[in-house]
Formats: structure tokens, sequence, C-alpha cells
């Protein structure tokens, strides 16, 4: 029977000997490492790790190995996770008009360079109603005025819980959801700002960029929090520019690495390569 791998990511408060404990407990068991990585906050005083093991020595069941997870990481005031690597996470897309990170998303995923179920995506428009259905994803036209914020976000939220979401990404979504939905989506959802974060932060980034004379243009992929576009950031991507680029020129390289800081960005989450760190994240490769 071929072995079945598995993706532990953990934090907790850090102290001597947490990753000896961890993988006692996986040499005790039968657990078979495969890959490690682990980083200590001398600043937040954490520690925060990502293993990678499988089931071919497993001289328990999986059950009871959980179960002595769960005692090892209540003595260790840890938080983790813990999943199987073929349980891809169930990821719901969200766009307005502009195509070109929804695209680049469905690419990636179709081809499997991205380790997730796309169980659906949802626009404000019906632009890109076309793109979708022909990937054979289903769409959802979620329309939204001031007045009606209140309930599209929560058919936002419905449509999370009934296709089991796990994560939402903002692929150019130009809405701002509400402090009470970005709450109950902590951890939860992606957005992609266009531009270097902190600078530039709002709207029309690239024209702010253009008037001051920068000499990069860039792209942040960040977690969503009611702070607008000052959620934990989890990748940049820059490109060299100079003063003869138009606006229209920074929209047009802008989009290429908006696309690519994006997917860079799921992907991470989906291989659960992302912890939480206060306003920061670490990022274990």
């Amino acid at each position: 029977m071929a072995e079945t791998p598995y993706v532990l990511t953990f934090k907790c408060p850090d102290q001597l000997g947490i990753l000896a404990r961890v993988s006692n407990l996986m040499y005790q068991r039968g657990a078979f490492i495969t890959e490690v990585a682990q980083y200590s906050d001398p600043y937040s005083n954490a520690f925060f790790s990502r293993m990678v093991f499988d089931d071919r020595s497993l001289g328990c069941d999986m059950q009871d190995f959980v179960e002595e997870l769960k005692t090892l990481a209540q003595r260790l005031n840890m938080d983790y996770r813990l999943r199987p690597i073929a349980q891809k996470p169930r990821i719901l897309l969200a766009v307005s008009k502009d195509d070109h990170c929804l695209n680049v998303l469905l690419t990636k995923w179709r081809s499997g360079a991205l380790p997730a179920e796309i169980v659906g995506v949802f626009s404000n428009h019906e632009d890109c109603r076309g793109l979708v259905e022909w990937y054979g994803i289903p769409f959802h036209h979620l329309p939204i005025t001031a007045e009606t914020k209140p309930q599209q976000e929560a058919q936002i939220l419905a449509l999370m819980e009934q296709e089991k979401a796990e994560l939402l990404v903002l692929a150019r979504y130009m809405q701002i959801l509400s402090d009470d939905l970005c709450g109950k989506l902590e951890g939860r959802a992606i957005n992609i700002h266009h531009s270097f974060l902190p600078s530039f932060k709002g709207a029309r980034p690239y024209h702010q960029a253009h008037s001051r004379g920068v000499k990069v243009i860039g792209a942040t992929a960040h977690y969503v929090t009611a702070d607008l576009d000052e959620g934990p950031i989890i990748v940049q991507e820059v490109k060299p520019v100079n003063h003869t680029f138009t606006i229209e020129q920074l929209v047009h390289l802008g989009h290429d690495i908006e696309a690519t800081a994006l997917s860079h960005a799921v992907r991470l989450h989906c291989e659960e390569r992302i912890v939480l760190n206060g306003d920061k994240t670490v990022i274990l490769q």
C-alpha cells in the first residue's frame, strides 16, 4: 500500500526542546519525516515549524497518533494544523472586471501547479462569467450597492459555508469588505494590492506611483484585515521602471506582477507554509 503524506504546521511559545519533543513523538510512533522547516523569533519569543511526514512505518492507528499529538500540543500551548497533503484546501475566488489575476489562478489550478480545489468564483459584475465557465467552475453573480452591501456580504459567507471553502481569494475584487466580514474571515482571506505596500495604499496606486516618479513598481499579496491594505504581508513582487513609463505602461506591467504575487501567495497558503506572527507572517520554506 502506498504511503500517505501529511503536513503539520504549528507555532507555540519558544522554549528548549520543542522540535525534539515533536520529532520524538513521530519517531516513537513510526511517522517517517521527509521535510522540516523551523524558525525561532527572538522578538515575539515564538517558535514556528512545518513538518512533512508519511505513514510508511507508522506503528499505530492514525487517529491514535492524532490524539497523542493533541496531548503534546496542549502541553506546549501549541496552535497547529494537520492534514493529508492529498486533501487540497477548498478556495473561493472573487473578482470584479479585471481578469488577469483570475486567469493565472485558473490556469495554474488546471495545470496542477496550484494545490487547491477551486469551488467557485463570484463577482459583482458579469464580465468574467465566460472565462470562469469555460474552466467548468461555477460562477456566482453577486451585485452590490451601498444599500445592499450587508445582504451581499451575507451571501458571500453563505456561499463559503455552502461550498465548505477554507480560503477566500480577492483576485482584483474592487470592493472594500466590511469590518465585520474581515473579522469573520481573519487568516482566511488573501487580497492582492497593486503597489509595494506600505506605499500607495487605497485607490489608483499606479497613478500615485507615477506622480512620485518611482523607480520600481510592485504588488503585494496580504491577508485581509479591517485596516485597508495593512494586513500581514505574504508575498511582494517588484519590477524596475524609469521616467519614460506612462501610467498605462505601469498598469500593464503591474498586471503581470500582481498575478505572480497573488498566485505565489495562494500556493504558499495551500501548502501550509504560512503562519501568522502578530501583524507579520512567517513563511516556512
